[in-house]
């Protein structure tokens, strides 16, 4: 099975055995935009030629080695729109999550019209493809009204693959626009965003099977969208086991056999797949907070000093001797939704060097993650163990103090196409191959557990209920205290 997964920056085709193993692997990159400040844009046509290019050469690479090759099948960045016109002809660049145009009208969202949250599941944020739609209907009305269509990156890849234009329903569930009870399009979120029905894909089930337009090419199974299929392709939708990855942002995700978020608004709600659906939340800033921390402050190790960056932040204890930083450098999404927070540190002394500004950074991003998982807990969820993934958490000390701050056992599976293994597990159970879902994924490697340090976790958890009232006295809020500023 090829595991396709259209990224925000690559895209990357794997083939996979049934048992999960890589059998060969294409990767390619492509540009993210800023041509005004708050955008975040793609050329379509870019991305989608990105895909077929890799999906072309892995399929070459099969056919040159003699594997057969059952289907392909899809993971997409979510939270992607794009207008086009009754040619489909692109009206508008394709408009990443990352895009923060739309501040004002999420602002304006999570005051008047909360129920969409609870029900769509997906947070009234500047990334939700609902409230970019509010700010074209405000601010480019001639693109609404020459919009035949409005779809995201893998609706346009689907449509490329096989000719049909589809949403699944997991795909859907980032758009704001989807009732999950019903899995059915939001006649008040359309309403909301100005559009119809018709203006949309219709909806299938991510095991839908399409034929490929390309005769010489197996079948297209529709897929769905990345977060939820990296706690696939991690092994996390047992009971008690999250996913959390850690790149350039970061995500923290349980799989749960009910939609639903949190009384305070403060996770998202994502359908997978039948009867499975993922609850979490992400965060702005993972990764690229250590990057910021190099440049502004250990300019001398240069640009590529991940590495030492982390061991000079080492020899700083536990705790940082009581310095914290909120790392809100790209304003935030969980478990506050602010796009407009910010960054800080607090507690400095004249005792403190860079090592413990270091530190506090990672473990700033870490304390974040921890907000999430309070609030799935406090939503009834128990979590007993962590899958990590992502680029960040390769380091050791990423992942000690990651596995510290969440006072939880980690484990870190091999692999770095979470998101692709995903999506070919799904491919096969679509398609009658192997074994069934939940037995696949129960027979990936997990890898060994790291257990949390008992006296640095004992820091951390006193620490944390600092760090959630400093994230909130410094303007990050919750959706419900956003609510309440504004009457």
């Amino acid at each position: 099975m090829v595991g396709i997964d259209v990224g925000t920056t690559s895209a990357k085709a794997v083939v996979f055995d049934v048992d999960g193993t890589p059998l060969a692997r294409a990767e390619q990159g492509y540009p993210l935009r800023a041509p005004a400040p708050g955008h975040a844009v793609q050329d379509p046509e870019t991305v989608v030629d990105a895909v077929l290019d890799v999906t072309r050469r892995v399929l070459d690479t099969a056919r040159h080695d003699g594997t057969p090759v059952a289907g392909l099948a899809l993971s997409g960045a979510m939270h992607t729109l794009i207008a086009l016109d009754e040619d489909d002809r692109p009206l508008t660049p394709l408009v990443t999550w990352a895009d923060a145009r739309a501040v004002a009208q999420a602002a304006r969202l999570r005051a008047e019209r909360p129920g969409l949250h609870a029900r769509t599941g997906t947070p009234l944020h500047p990334m939700s493809p609902l409230v970019k739609l509010v700010w074209f209907s405000e601010h480019e009305p001639e693109v609404c009204a020459r919009a035949a269509r409005w779809c995201g990156v893998k609706e346009l890849v689907l449509r490329r693959l096989t000719g049909t234009w589809a949403t699944d329903h997991s795909t859907a569930s980032g758009t704001g626009l989807l009732d999950l009870q019903a899995l059915a399009w939001d006649p008040e979120a359309l309403a909301v965003a100005g559009v119809t029905a018709d203006q949309l894909c219709p909806l299938v089930s991510p095991t839908a099977v399409l034929e490929a337009r390309e005769p010489s090419w197996p079948p297209v199974v529709a897929g769905a969208a990345d977060g939820p299929l990296a706690n696939l392709g991690v092994g996390a939708i047992a009971p008690g086991v999250a996913a959390c990855s850690i790149g350039t942002s970061g995500a923290l995700r349980l799989v749960a056999g009910q939609p639903g978020i949190d009384e305070q608004g403060r996770t998202f709600c994502y359908a997978l797949t039948p009867g499975r659906w993922v609850v979490g939340g992400a965060v702005n800033n993972g990764g690229v907070v250590l990057r910021w921390a190099g440049d502004a402050l250990a300019p001398d190790l240069g640009p590529d000093a991940h590495d030492a960056l982390l061991r000079l932040a080492a020899q700083a204890p536990p705790g940082s001797d009581g310095l914290l930083m909120v790392p809100a450098l790209l304003g935030e999404r969980a478990p506050s939704w602010d796009a407009e927070a910010r960054g800080a540190f607090v507690g400095l002394t004249i005792a403190h060097r860079r090592e413990h500004l270091l530190r506090a950074a990672v473990e700033g991003v870490c304390l974040q993650l921890g907000l999430v998982l309070d609030a799935l807990r406090d939503a009834g969820h128990d979590i007993r163990e962590i899958r990590a993934t992502g680029g960040a958490l390769r380091s050791p000390v990423w992942r000690q103090i990651l596995c510290d701050v969440l006072g939880l056992p980690l484990r870190v599976p091999a692999g770095r196409d979470g998101s692709a293994l995903g999506a070919a597990l799904l491919g096969f159970a679509a398609l009658g191959a192997g074994a069934p879902l939940e037995d696949a994924v129960a027979a990936l490697p997990a890898g060994d557990p790291l257990e949390p340090d008992p006296a640095a976790a004992a820091i951390y958890a006193a620490i944390r209920p600092r760090f959630a009232a400093l994230h909130e006295a410094l303007g990050a809020r919750t959706p419900a205290e956003s609510r309440d500023s504004q009457h």
